[in-house]
Parts: structure tokens; C-alpha cells; sequence
């Protein structure tokens, strides 16, 4: 029999202006209503995944200040349904409500789904890969090359573009392996994606977007695009709510029509792509996938809200696989079968396809901070309690917590990924966290930090010695972390809740040149048990008070939910972001997103690479 599983998937987000769109469910009461769904680049914002133990599902999480929202996407074995809440107060109480009408008799098979990467090339190659392992399996020759497919997986039909005039759309019947053409449009370019909405090719080249209908491939519309730093290269995709996203060699963009009927472009990645993109798709898990147009084309997959990505495949992905030839372009087809069973290897109560662990059965999700893909960053001022230069770039670590959660919704085990990013003190600076809520007897063990002085004495666990609360050292010299990546993992000694846990990265604080007393924190929080609050300085002394912020409103530490570009030495942070002042002196209420590229945000020249 198959088994009855409910999971929930959260994202976050804000700006109540990229609202559009409605979907409509049944209440308890059986009285129709709706909610606006958010058609933004929110689906790529996953911040966390769970299934409710007897009825309840509860998480404390990390989100930057600025959202004011979450996405909640229920999933009843792979029937969907959704809903926007607002944050109130730091919370959100969500109850899901299903009319008895409503309600299907569960049957003995459920669907399964699987993604296959359909790609085309400037030389006539289709072939496919299998997002889960990488495999390749070339498919057919094509009529002639191109930069471009899409398919429409309703029909199971696959359409192209011939790179070279007369530029013939073509079509591919995937379950007869057939090509045949339809018209010649009289027009190329790099984009182009189905629309299931309303059964239509979206075709863009340059700034502008156009449609045609996939029968007789006729012109139905055509739109200009605004707000393009660049116009070469790329790709069309719709997200499975149905927005439209474009990527450039300037990165990642979201369309929007105005009233004008213009499309606007919002640009919501590019600082570090690793190469310029020509091609992507949306699985059906909502990862965002990328490729280059290299001679051996490399994979990504990219979290559109904080711009991080990770290297799946291809030559730097440094997993053996390379695929020998060009991507152009790359579309999802989703092979859908039905099974008896849904089983539970490790029976822990969570089916193996909802379990990021399955065969564990005291680990079954993770929670991410800030994302799954994304990078935070905490960055320092050492010369605290005087200012000193200001530039943010004495110790800057860029850090992703992942909380592994057993099927309860209970933390066992917190993963530190951290990389120094930057570290241009002439001090020997060390990076630690303290967990407030968590006794050092709650900690079974630490591994993966790094120790190479003698000033860090730990307990037998791993925690730091003489500590009222659990304290673990990551790293006692930055210069040994310097743009090394590197796994402290930090293990329970019995479950914790998240509540009692707290969001990461809990209490972050820097070292000060080997003195161990001398710890910087982030604005308002408190020293540790081995920190002192007040030191004599030479010059001006900034923090009398000892709770590290300024008179003004300015900190000795900052941690953003972003990969932070640092200022560049001497250089002080409000020289290279010019909303930073208004930030700090307004408490944090306006300009929360100081630190982002938008027009006018920044002085590049003030900015390390």
C-alpha cells in the first residue's frame, strides 16, 4: 500500500509589489478563497523542509530583516497546494484547513517523478543528462544546430530554433524520435521557453521577447525589455508559478510587464557567477539549473534570491564528470511513473523521497542558513573599542549552517561551512560561535576546526574550557582559512529543539590578535564567560558601554545574509555602500538591503573584487 505522506517546503521573501497571480483552495468550512501566490524568485528561496510529527510542525529560523513574508508550499503525496503568511512579531502561526468534500480516498500507488536535462548544440546534438548522477545519453541528430529548445511536456514535444537563416522551427517528438518543420521564422537568438499556461513559444533575442504559436509558428506579440545591463547570451525559463525569468551574461533577471506593456527586468544575481550563462531550466524540486557554452560545458545550480550556486557538472565541478561538448541550450522533460510502495528504509517515519537521509534513521532533513546554495557573511573590525579604518575587511567569513533535523523536526547535528574571504588585519584573529541556549554538557563532540595555536583550551568534547555556555572555536588564525573551504560539524548530544537552539549563527565573535579576552560581537550582544567588555585604548574610545555599537549607531561587527563584497583596504564602508550611514544611525529600520547592487548602491571602485 502506499504510504500517506504530507511535507512542507518554506521560503521567504518581501515587497508586496511582486504580488500577482491567485490560487484558490478549500477551507474547513468548504467556502472557496484565495490567496496571491508570490511569482517572484521566491521558489529558489528555500530556507526550510519538514513533515509534521502528530499533526504539528514547528522550526525556529534565520532571515535577513527585510522579509516580511513566507511561502509555504504543501506537498500531500505530490499533490500541491500553498500559502503566503505574514511575519508578526518574529512569527508565523499557520493552520492548514481541507474540507471533508475535498478529501480523495487514498490509493495504493502514488506518483514519482523524474527529471531528465534535455540539451541542444550549435552542431545538431540532442542529448540528455540525469540531473541525480550526470550521466549523458545522446539522443538524436538534429535537422540543424542551435541555441535553443524547449519543451512542452503536456504533448511530450520538444521545439528548436535552427541557429542559421532561414531559422526553421523545428520539433522533436521525444516519444517517437522524430523531427519535422514547422516554419521558418526568419529570426535567431539564444532564448526560448514553453509556456503551459497559455500553450505559447517565448522567444527573446536582444531586448526584446516575442511569442509564436508552436502549430504554425506565427508572431503573436512582441515586447521590449528594460533594464538589461546586458543583452548577449541566455536563456528563457518559467518557473512552475509561472514567472518569467531571463539570464544574460550579466547574470539572472525576473521580467514583470508594466502598464505600459513593457517588460522590466530586475537583475537578482550576477555579482560571482563563474561563467557566463547561456543556457537554464527549472526542475521539478524548483532548483535552477545553468550551463556555459564552453567546449566542455559545466552545470550549475543557482539560488536566485542570494546569487550563491554551487558546480554540479562538468570540468569544474571536480566529480569526474565532463561532458565533452557544448550546451547551448537545456530544458526539463519529467518522467512521471506510478509505484506500489513508498518505502522507508531507515524506519524512521519519513518515506525515503521525503528524507534527505534515508538510510539514518536519527537524521531525515536539514535547514539552511541563509540557503541551501547561499552564502552569509560576518565581518570584523579588530582595532575595537576605537573605529579604526572602518573597511569591514580585517576578518570576513563567509559561512552556510546547515541544521540536520531527525523526523521530530530536532536538531542532532549543526554543519559549519566557513571560508575566510577576507583578512587584511596584521593581527592573528580566531572566529567563534556561542550557542546562548546550550550547556557545554549538550555538545557530544567537535570536529573540523582548526586550532594551530595555544591559546584555545576545549573541553574533551570540543567546547571551549571555563564556558558557562557552549562555545566552539572554528578557527584560531584567519590566515589559515584564507579562502580555504572548510566543515565544523557539531554534534548533539541529545536532539534539541530549534526554539531552544536559537537561529544561527547564534553568537558569532571574532578573536582580537591572540588575546583571548578580547572578543568583537555583533551590536548588542554579550561577551562570553572568557570575553571582557571594556578595554583601555590609546586614542578615542568608541564604546564605553561596552555593548558594541557607537553613540551613533555604528557596529564593530555586521552579519549579512548575503556573500558581502568587503570594501577595499582603507577604505571605509560607507565610502563603498552609500545607504550604509542611513542603515546604521536608523537602527537598521531603512536601507536593510545596504549591502545589495541596486542602482545606485554602490562605489565599485571602493569595493574588492
Amino acid at each position: 500500500m502506499g504510504k500517506l505522506t504530507i511535507s512542507y517546503d518554506v521560503y521567504a521573501f518581501s515587497d508586496e509589489k511582486q504580488f500577482s497571480g491567485r490560487e484558490t483552495f478549500e477551507n474547513q468550512e468548504g467556502v472557496i478563497v484565495t490567496e496571491d501566490m508570490y511569482k517572484t524568485d521566491v521558489m529558489s528561496k528555500l530556507i526550510f523542509s519538514g513533515v509534521p510529527m502528530n499533526g504539528i510542525l514547528k522550526q525556529t529560523i534565520t532571515l535577513p530583516k527585510y522579509y516580511d513574508k513566507i511561502y509555504i508550499r504543501r506537498n500531500e503525496n505530490l499533490k500541491y497546494s500553498a500559502s503566503v503568511e505574514n511575519i508578526v512579531k518574529n512569527k508565523v502561526d499557520y493552520t492548514f484547513f481541507e474540507s471533508v468534500s475535498s478529501l480523495k480516498k487514498k490509493g495504493s500507488t502514488i506518483d514519482v517523478v523524474a527529471d531528465y536535462l534535455y540539451c541542444v548544440n550549435g552542431v545538431g546534438e540532442l542529448f540528455q543528462i540525469d540531473p541525480l548522477t550526470g550521466d549523458l545519453v545522446y539522443l538524436s541528430d538534429m535537422p540543424m544546430g542551435s541555441w535553443t529548445c524547449a519543451i512542452d511536456q503536456e504533448n511530450k514535444m520538444l521545439y528548436s530554433i535552427g541557429k542559421s537563416n532561414p531559422n526553421p522551427l523545428m520539433k522533436y517528438s521525444i516519444v517517437d524520435d522524430e523531427w519535422e518543420t514547422i516554419a521558418d521564422l526568419g529570426i535567431g537568438g539564444p532564448r526560448l521557453d514553453f509556456n503551459t499556461q497559455d500553450g505559447l513559444l517565448y522567444f527573446s533575442t536582444g531586448d526584446n521577447l516575442y511569442t509564436y504559436d508552436a502549430s504554425n509558428g506565427s508572431n503573436l506579440n512582441t515586447w521590449t525589455i528594460n533594464g538589461l545591463d546586458s543583452t548577449s547570451g541566455g536563456d528563457l525559463a518559467f518557473s512552475e508559478d509561472n514567472v518569467l525569468f531571463l539570464c544574460t551574461f550579466s547574470g539572472l533577471y525576473r521580467l514583470e510587464i508594466d502598464e505600459e506593456n513593457v517588460y522590466q527586468a530586475t537583475r537578482i544575481s550576477g555579482d560571482n557567477l563563474p561563467f557566463m550563462p547561456t543556457s537554464m531550466t527549472f526542475d521539478s524540486n524548483k532548483e535552477l539549473w545553468l550551463a556555459n557554452n564552453s567546449s566542455n560545458s559545466n552545470l550549475i545550480i543557482m539560488d536566485t534570491q542570494t546569487g550563491g550556486w554551487q558546480y554540479k557538472y562538468g570540468v569544474e565541478a571536480n566529480n569526474n564528470t565532463a561532458f565533452g561538448r557544448t550546451i547551448n541550450d537545456l530544458t526539463t522533460f519529467r518522467i512521471v511513473s506510478q509505484i506500489e510502495e513508498d518505502p522507508d528504509t531507515d524506519g524512521d517515519g519519513v518515506v525515503d523521497r521525503e528524507d534527505s537521509f534515508p538510510d539514518d534513521a536519527e537524521k531525515a532533513f536539514e535547514m539552511f542558513t541563509p540557503s541551501k546554495y547561499g552564502w552569509g557573511t560576518v565581518a570584523f573590525e579588530d582595532l575595537w573599542p576605537s573605529n579604526g579604518d572602518y573597511d569591514f575587511n580585517d576578518l570576513a567569513v563567509n559561512y552556510r549552517a546547515i541544521a540536520i533535523l531527525n523526523a521530530e523536526g530536532n536538531v542532532v547535528q549543526i554543519d559549519f561551512l566557513v571560508n575566510t574571504k577576507s583578512n587584511r588585519a596584521s593581527y592573528i584573529n580566531g572566529f567563534a560561535i556561542e550557542m546562548e541556549n546550550v550547556l557545554p554538557s549538550q555538545i557530544e563532540s567537535v570536529t573540523g576546526n582548526i586550532l594551530i595555536h595555544d591559546y584555545i583550551n576545549e573541553n574533551g568534547n570540543g567546547t571551549e574550557l571555563g564556558q558557562e555556555n557552549a562555545v566552539v572555536v572554528l578557527f584560531d588564525d584567519s590566515n589559515s582559512m584564507l579562502n580555504n573551504e572548510n566543515k565544523v560539524s557539531i554534534k548533539f548530544t541529545n536532539p534539541i529543539s530549534t526554539s531552544d537552539l536559537g537561529p544561527a549563527p547564534f553568537n558569532p565573535f571574532m578573536i582580537v590578535n591572540k588575546e583571548r579576552e578580547k572578543e568583537v560581537h555583533l551590536a548588542y550582544m554579550h561577551t562570553t564567560s572568557l570575553g571582557v567588555k571594556n578595554f583601555e585604548v590609546d586614542g578615542v574610545h568608541n564604546d564605553e558601554d561596552g555593548n558594541y555599537i557607537s553613540e551613533n549607531g555604528f557596529p564593530w561587527a555586521i552579519n549579512i545574509v548575503h556573500d558581502f563584497k568587503v570594501p577595499k583596504e582603507s577604505k571605509a564602508v560607507n565610502s563603498a555602500y552609500n545607504h550604509f550611514d542611513a542603515w546604521a544611525a536608523s537602527g537598521g529600520e531603512i536601507f536593510n538591503d545596504w549591502y545589495k547592487d541596486g542602482p545606485g548602491y554602490r562605489n565599485v571602485e571602493n569595493i574588492q573584487d
